[in-house]
């Protein structure tokens, strides 16, 4: 495939809580063979204000118009960071996905508890995901040595992010896709379809867990290239 017969040949991806940007690389394989150019984000996990200036610095480097791309806590960064000039679309990936003025933490209010999903709070504020419940509640689909090494590679999220209020909404001037885990154990499945409704996005659904990044690397990658494809040739963005 020639970037240079598409006018979006750019894809940053953005990781979520509790991870970093590795478990993007079947996504990044999939796509750099397809010819784009693909770049990933690291998160600091440790405001809001952080994640989105280290976004925000990957975005000024792209050398034209770029497809975001967020995972569950990702996709509030993206949201917030893209805004930026250089964003044509906006792909959620099992994301999170609030209203400016609104609170990732909010989002959760009048959907189902996920008892799988356990937060260990330290005393400093910052969250790593229950030793013990790991795998049930964030990669059930994945072997047990690979859900092991995520769990072993943490990364830990300051907690104050979820009650931080967002300045922008990039969805409500982007077009968006969303693609949503069934099997998901870390959010609500009705929350994660309610925001990409709402952000007026083309959901696809696939069997899978809050993983599904990792877990399903095809299905992922072929939503980011459709989202790129449709802002190359102007294609109606309709929810």
């Amino acid at each position: 495939m020639n970037t240079t017969d598409r006018a979006v040949a750019n894809i940053v991806l953005v990781h979520g809580a509790f991870a970093d940007g590795s478990g993007w690389r079947g996504v990044y394989d999939i796509l750099t063979s397809r010819g784009y150019r693909v770049t990933i984000v690291q998160n600091p996990l440790t405001s809001l204000e952080d994640d989105v200036a280290a976004t925000t610095r990957v975005l000024d480097r792209q050398n034209g118009p770029t497809v975001l791309v967020g995972h569950s806590w990702g996709g509030t960064v993206i949201t917030e960071a893209g805004v930026h000039p250089n964003v044509a679309g906006l792909v959620y990936v099992s994301a999170l996905a609030p209203d400016a003025g609104e609170t990732t933490a909010q989002q959760y209010d009048g959907f189902a508890p996920t008892p799988d999903f356990v937060i260990d709070v330290g005393a400093d504020g910052y969250g790593f995901l229950d030793h013990d419940r790991f795998r049930a509640g964030f990669a059930a689909d994945l072997s047990d040595a690979e859900a092991a090494f995520l769990r072993d590679t943490q990364v830990p999220i300051n907690m104050a992010v979820f009650g931080t209020p967002l300045t922008n909404a990039a969805w409500r001037d982007k077009p968006s896709w969303a693609v949503i885990a069934e099997d998901d154990k870390s959010f609500d499945g009705a929350m994660l379809q309610h925001m990409a409704t709402r952000a007026g996005a083309r959901i696809t659904t696939v069997p899978a867990s809050h993983a599904l990044y990792v877990t399903q690397p095809q299905t992922v990658a072929d939503v980011i290239t459709a989202a790129a494809q449709a802002s190359a040739v102007g294609v109606p963005h309709t929810a």
